[in-house]
């Protein structure tokens, strides 16, 4: 079974970089899925909007292109910050390196995208707390990984193996722990969805 796992995890893997092929250099599982869609539905023209952790830009330019709202998307590898500026240029887009743990723009921010970024951040509350205080943004679109979206998960915690879906997560939720851990950073949970495995959620401070 360990072995079996094991040739489960290696074929993902493969699968993941032919994915990004298959679709010209962009996850086909942003066309199939659809969860640009969450974080357009929610954002306003007139909106100040910080990515952070934007990776090569996809999501930023959704927003940007769709919204005509001011995109900045942040990111801590030049490479990805390279890639988007090649991709994607519009007026009302920009893309700057930075380490969100440290480097986040100096302005207020109106929206805050965390796409699959939350969960590789190690003392999370704690981040949260200092970023609101930092950028004062009215609400967070938060999309994190369920640990409990596949029977693999369990089976491969059971036999010792190694059970996130990414080595560099701190975690991945369940929708308790995810509430739990967004009360622990003064913020409150708005909307939640969860959808392929994942939840979507908007944050906000409480009224």
């Amino acid at each position: 079974m360990r072995s079996l796992l094991n040739i489960d995890a290696d074929l993902r893997s493969q699968l993941d970089q032919t994915a990004l092929l298959y679709d010209d250099g962009v996850h086909v599982k942003h066309r199939l899925t659809r969860y640009h869609d969450f974080f357009v539905e929610r954002v306003n023209e007139s909106d100040q909007v910080l990515d952070i952790g934007c990776g090569y830009g996809t999501v930023a330019f959704s927003v940007a292109s769709r919204t005509g709202a001011q995109v900045t998307g942040i990111d801590f590898s030049i490479e990805n910050i390279r890639l988007a500026n090649d991709r994607y240029q519009l007026p009302n887009l920009r893309f700057v390196v930075g380490d969100a743990l440290t480097d986040l723009p100096n302005e207020d921010f109106d929206v805050v995208i965390f796409s699959n970024v939350l969960e590789h951040i190690e003392r999370r509350p704690e981040f949260l707390r200092a970023a609101q205080t930092r950028i004062r943004p009215s609400r967070w679109l938060i999309r994190v990984p369920m640990i409990d979206r596949d029977w693999r998960v369990p089976l491969r915690r059971e036999l010792g193996l190694y059970y996130f879906s990414d080595p560099t997560h701190f975690t991945e939720y369940t929708e308790e722990s995810f509430r739990q851990e967004i009360a622990e950073a003064g913020l409150e949970v708005r909307e939640l969805k969860v959808n392929w495995g994942e939840i979507w959620a908007e944050i906000a401070v409480p009224i």
